[in-house]
């Protein structure tokens, strides 16, 4: 099989509930700061970075690189469905012959000879985005700055090879090429094709750049030349290291800044100014992608720009709350300090529309629900280790089967005192402002309140673990699955332990989902196109991060994959082109 060179980028209204607030809080919570985790935040040798980061232009927007080894792209179509295998197919075939076939080449006689074992694929911003005012376009020079342009880097194993097939290339359809010189390297350039116009140059024998404007490949030179390189951007040789891997399937470089100078830009949906002044202190965000037995890994690092003022406290201090949690647990997601979290995603998502909820919607939610301040009451004490998860009931014979999981809400508390004086508050509004029962009780032996509605429906739980961690469990009466503490607990289950990454250790962070058993249980909300078939490949989730350094956060995620039983070579160049025919 031929794997591709490149990737294309291109009734009456009802007061609402505050039993339902309370339960949404913590998710919000959760999952408002995992997306603020993503987008936040010795000497070098060339097999710790990018292939071609010496080469890329260091104000690049995008850069991704893919293996050139068969063996490693027959090992993908193993993973999945026959769905996602024939989707998978499907687009290998029309990158492969979008640039190899229509183009008079085929990967295993022209390309493999000479090339190494890595290709990268860099997309250059427009010259004006880089730019404060955007000058108008005026020539047909200016217009090909003000457009993004390919950078692909193709390193060399045997140079005289190389040497001759850009010295012989294949003769165009339309058009002809040229030979020019720029810094002394000479280019290889097409002329008079209509549509995509490349150019190709050999650098000290050892990479062959090819671009699809001249402008790109002068850049290209230029930052070689001159060390102005994405090798020399700030934090990238310093943090993409930190993911470096010997085999990687595949790596890949965002630009964060750059990149939302140019969603600021877009008549569509553009970044308001406060927003986009908060993603200047970030740099990049970079991962390697992996082939493993079971499975796929992502390891990833986001970085703050140098130049921010803006630094991270280095404070891992999670992993134990899935130790509480009893074996059929279908999700957690767990996160240290929870006060400190919320006040990161508070800094950084204020007048965000892009943001999950505003800070101020939820404040001013709470107050106006439970008379609480969600800071000085709630979060004040909430310094240590949260988890957010669902626990699948077991539905009693004779009891009414109004939910089928519990949402269970547990957070370390730094001051207990405290906690009480809130929480006991929280009783007072649920019995006179809501007519709720609370109702002391025991599980196991532990005393616990409850939250009765008054229909007699059992509607929440609430108590102590460990003497200093408090939970809240609403939906499904799940309360007796985590006190006492379970005997099998979720750390224990061989699905966690293979999906969950044990580094990075200490951790600041984790995330599981058994994606089989809550796919068959629950519907699940459409977020993205082709949903269904790609949980349907998927058996698990997981995820570990945690904060490197006062600069950078390191990710490590593992899915656990269904594999194809039975897998096909993908089509020939020549069958493709009989069945066209037909």
């Amino acid at each position: 099989m031929a794997p591709p060179l490149v990737s294309v980028p291109m009734k009456k209204k009802k007061k609402p509930s505050l039993v339902l607030t309370l339960s949404a809080a913590g998710l919000l919570i959760g999952a408002g700061t995992l997306a603020y985790w993503l987008l936040s935040q010795r000497q070098i040798s060339s097999g710790d970075l990018l292939v071609g980061a010496n080469i890329i232009p260091g104000d690049a927007l995008f850069a991704v690189s893919l293996t050139t080894d068969p063996q490693q792209w027959q090992k993908l179509r193993q993973f999945g469905t026959k769905e996602t295998q024939a989707e998978l197919d499907k687009n290998l075939v029309e990158l492969r012959d979008r640039f190899l076939t229509n183009n008079g080449y085929d990967f295993q006689k022209d390309i493999a000879p000479w090339v190494g074992n890595d290709v990268t694929i860099a997309i250059l911003a427009p010259a004006t985005a880089n730019k404060a005012v955007p000058k108008p376009v005026t020539t047909n020079e200016d217009a090909a700055s003000d457009q993004q342009s390919m950078v692909m880097v193709l390193p060399v194993k045997n140079p005289e090879i190389a040497k001759n097939i850009l010295a012989q290339p294949k003769t165009l359809k339309q058009g002809k090429w040229i030979d020019r010189i720029y810094q002394g390297i000479a280019i290889k350039q097409s002329e008079g094709q209509a549509g995509e116009n490349f150019s190709a140059a050999l650098l000290d024998g050892r990479f062959i750049v090819i671009t699809d404007s001249p402008k790109a490949t002068e850049r290209a030179i230029d930052a070689y030349k001159n060390q102005t390189s994405l090798a020399t951007t700030g934090g990238f040789a310093d943090n993409f290291p930190k993911i470096a891997n010997d085999q990687p399937f595949s790596q890949f470089y965002i630009n964060v800044p750059t990149a939302a100078k140019i969603a600021a830009a877009s008549p569509n949906r553009p970044i308001p100014a406060q927003v986009l002044a908060q993603l200047q202190n970030n740099q990049g965000l970079a991962g390697t992608m992996t082939l493993e037995a079971e499975g796929i890994r992502f390891k990833g690092v986001s970085w703050l720009n140098p130049n921010s003022q803006r630094v991270l406290t280095v404070e891992n201090k999670a992993g134990q709350m899935q130790s509480r949690l009893p074996a059929e647990t279908l999700m957690m997601l767990s996160a240290g300090n929870l006060q400190r979290l919320w006040g990161d995603y508070v800094l950084t998502s204020q007048g965000n529309p892009l943001s999950p909820i505003a800070p101020e919607q939820l404040r001013g939610g709470i107050k106006s629900l439970t008379t609480l301040d969600l800071d000085k009451d709630l979060l004040s004490w909430m310094k240590g280790e949260f988890s957010l998860s669902v626990i699948p009931s077991s539905p009693k014979e004779g009891s009414p089967d109004n939910f089928r999981s519990g949402l269970v809400f547990m957070v370390q508390g730094s001051d207990r005192n405290s906690a009480e004086a809130s929480i006991k508050q929280l009783d007072d509004v649920m019995r006179n402002q809501y007519q709720f029962q609370v109702q002391s009780a025991k599980v196991a032996g532990q005393p616990v309140v409850n939250w009765v509605s008054p229909y007699g429906t059992l509607t929440a739980t609430h108590g102590w673990l460990d003497g200093n961690v408090a939970f809240l469990v609403v939906g499904a009466p799940v309360t007796d699955k985590i006190v006492p503490k379970p005997n099998n607990t979720l750390a224990s289950t061989i699905p966690f332990q293979q999906t969950v990454p044990t580094e990075p250790n200490p951790t600041n962070g984790q995330f599981f989902l058994d994606v089989e058993r809550t796919v068959k249980n629950f519907p699940l909300p459409t977020l993205i196109s082709n949903q269904q078939s790609l949980l349907d490949a998927t058996r698990s989730i997981g995820m570990t991060s945690a904060v490197s350094d006062s600069r950078s956060n390191i990710y490590n995620i593992f899915l656990a994959l269904k594999k194809v039983s039975n897998t096909t070579p993908l089509p020939s160049p020549e069958s493709n082109k009989s069945n066209s025919a037909r």
